[in-house]
């Protein structure tokens, strides 16, 4: 099996969108019967198409290991938006209950835990190819810091680099649902609670009394509660926003809050820990008789908030979600999640932010559908703010460290682009380009000869092949597709069986190379051999119709019918296109079958 490699990805087709359900991805788990009824709830009600709308497959649980984070989260979603060209339209993720709450890793203001949210948050600016460390926080770029609400702006990625990142959770679907139904509909009425601790000079404090002065120069003064004494806040009427300490602070002493919470308000709390879970725990209500730290945001949900800002470990008090810029911002017309963004200091660290992004009750200006997408960017033919971006950071990167030029290096990411669109000529013109300029490409001649594969020009690609096996003698996948390409265009089948075995030693038995091995063993008439292989492929490749197809025709002939007949309705499931190929038709004969 030929093996192409994507050295850039990207394509758009702008559509006519402004900060509405075009500009959200749904996230679900399709392991979670919760997770998808979450998702699917969420799409109806606030009018998400389906394109919109993807299932990955990953743990159930709250925690995952920064590799599957990787794998099963962060890939499928820049898939997605690769194949989609959705970079930039694409500005709010809502991840669903039933996906992981926290990143494994070690402890500390310099660890390597962080919350999935929060890391996530970052994979604009991944997907522009600069390198993100995994070392404590990264500095938020839409934070908005000492400076005035005046000078905040609302969410593009033509200023900013990364994801708004919410999710949609609670202790259960219909308490999830309500949250969702608050969002859809939220209210302008109710006070502002900001309950200090009584420490005038501690920062939390300081940061409650400055969110009273903020929303009083508003004008805004007359709903606004602050307690700074020592006592805990009490107050009658309808509650857009809280506040507090949280378990931090000794005169808050239940985790059931008292408040009539309208629709659309948000809360927060300084104590750490405080979106460590999200399922429902049998410790007391009354904090008095609990032990550690026992705030949840999952309570806030129960009591009706419909957006909480929360962290899964300790963020320490500098990365806590600051309330001075919070309800300031949402009371100015910031929506749900920017006016969350905007208080938030830290991306890559403990963060998550519980929501409907779209929920907006201030908001009287929305960004036109051109300021969100701006089109194509000419160089690059990708998404007008990602394409310079991506561009900037891999020519600079790859002329460093190889002395690459930079038209060389968008000749490249212009090959992707059209690769994307399907237009194969088209790629083919601009990676020409790019290899004649530069002997040391290797990728972009590995794809140009995929390319060709595909156009029929066999013997360009089998020359390239060659090339590429000179610069690079140890790389499996050149190995792997130079020997496929001679056994089965030139029925060389005595260069490329080394070829094949090697290829499949260094990739540590890939299933893709199995393939290949095995195809190779059955043209030279070695089908024992074969079988072994292909079985092994279709394990770790359950989804390649092309192995199902190897391994059904390999099964014939050495007259296990069953597994033949089995294997090639796998194959046809997956791809029901190859009915229409003549080796499923002889194979149809071959197993007694009807072509």
């Amino acid at each position: 099996m030929i093996l192409r490699i994507l050295i850039l990805l990207a394509l758009c087709v702008p559509p006519l969108c402004a900060q509405t359900a075009d500009n959200v991805l749904v996230v679900m788990n399709q392991a979670s019967r919760v997770s998808l009824e979450t998702g699917l709830y969420y799409a109806q009600k606030r009018g998400i198409a389906k394109t919109n709308v993807i299932a990955i497959l990953t743990t159930e649980g709250e925690t995952i290991s920064r590799e599957d984070f990787d794998r099963q989260i962060a890939t499928p979603i820049a898939t997605y938006l690769t194949r989609q060209g959705a970079q930039d339209r694409i500005i709010y993720i809502v991840l669903t209950r039933g996906i992981p709450l926290r990143i494994e890793g070690s402890a500390g203001q310099a660890g390597t835990a962080a919350a999935v949210d929060s890391e996530l948050a970052l994979l604009y600016r991944r997907l522009t190819g600069e390198q993100v460390r995994t070392e404590g926080p990264v500095p938020n770029p839409y934070f908005l810091g000492d400076a005035p609400i005046g000078e905040a702006r609302q969410f593009r990625h033509a200023e900013q680099d990364i994801y708004l990142v919410s999710r949609l959770d609670g202790y259960n679907i219909e308490e999830i649902k309500g949250l969702i139904d608050r969002g859809s509909a939220p209210s302008r009425e109710g006070k502002i609670l900001l309950d200090a601790k009584g420490t005038p000079d501690q920062k939390g404090d300081l940061w409650l009394k400055a969110a009273a002065d903020r929303l009083a120069a508003m004008g805004m003064g007359d709903r606004v509660v602050l307690e700074e004494t020592a006592e805990a806040l009490t107050t009658t009427g309808k509650v857009l926003g809280y506040y507090s300490w949280g378990s931090n602070d000794p005169a808050l002493r239940r985790r059931r809050l008292d408040f009539d919470f309208a629709p659309g308000a948000l809360a927060g709390t300084f104590s750490g820990a405080d979106g460590r879970t999200f399922v429902e725990s049998d410790q007391p209500w009354s904090l008095a008789e609990a032990e550690g730290t026992p705030t949840l945001a999952a309570d806030f949900i129960r009591n009706g908030v419909t957006g909480a800002g929360a962290h899964v470990t300790e963020p320490y008090l500098e990365g806590a979600i600051r309330p001075d810029i919070l309800f300031p911002a949402y009371l100015s017309g910031f929506n749900l999640v920017e006016s969350f963004y905007l208080a938030t200091p830290y991306l890559s660290w403990q963060t998550v932010i519980i929501g409907d992004p779209l929920s907006a009750p201030f908001r009287t200006h929305t960004l036109a559908a051109a300021d969100i997408d701006r089109g194509i960017d000419p160089q690059t033919e990708m998404p007008a703010d990602f394409g310079p971006r991506r561009l900037k950071t891999l020519s600079a990167r790859a002329y460093s460290s190889q002395g690459i030029h930079p038209e060389t290096t968008r000749l490249t990411i212009l090959a992707d682009a059209r690769v994307l669109r399907r237009d194969r000529a088209g790629a083919i013109q601009a990676l020409e380009q790019a290899v004649a300029r530069d002997e040391r490409l290797a990728a972009p001649r590995l794809l140009l000869a995929g390319l060709y594969e595909e156009a029929g020009e066999h013997d360009k690609a089998i020359a390239l092949y060659r090339r590429l096996l000179e610069i690079a003698p140890d790389n499996a996948v050149v190995l792997n597709n130079l020997a496929f390409a001679l056994a089965v265009r030139e029925n060389n089948l005595e260069e490329a069986l080394p070829m094949a075995e090697k290829a499949y030693a260094l990739s540590k038995q890939n299933p893709n190379m199995a393939d290949t091995l095995g195809w190779i063993h059955h043209l030279a008439g070695q089908n024992d051999r074969a079988v072994e292989l292909l079985e092994e492929a279709v394990r770790g490749q359950s989804r390649n119709a092309e192995i199902h197809l190897h391994f059904a025709i390999v099964s014939a002939e050495t007259g296990d019918t069953l597994a033949a007949e089995v294997a090639l309705r796998r194959a046809l499931e997956i791809d029901p296109k190859l009915e229409e190929r003549e080796e499923v038709r002889k194979l149809r004969l071959k197993i007694g079958q009807k072509p």
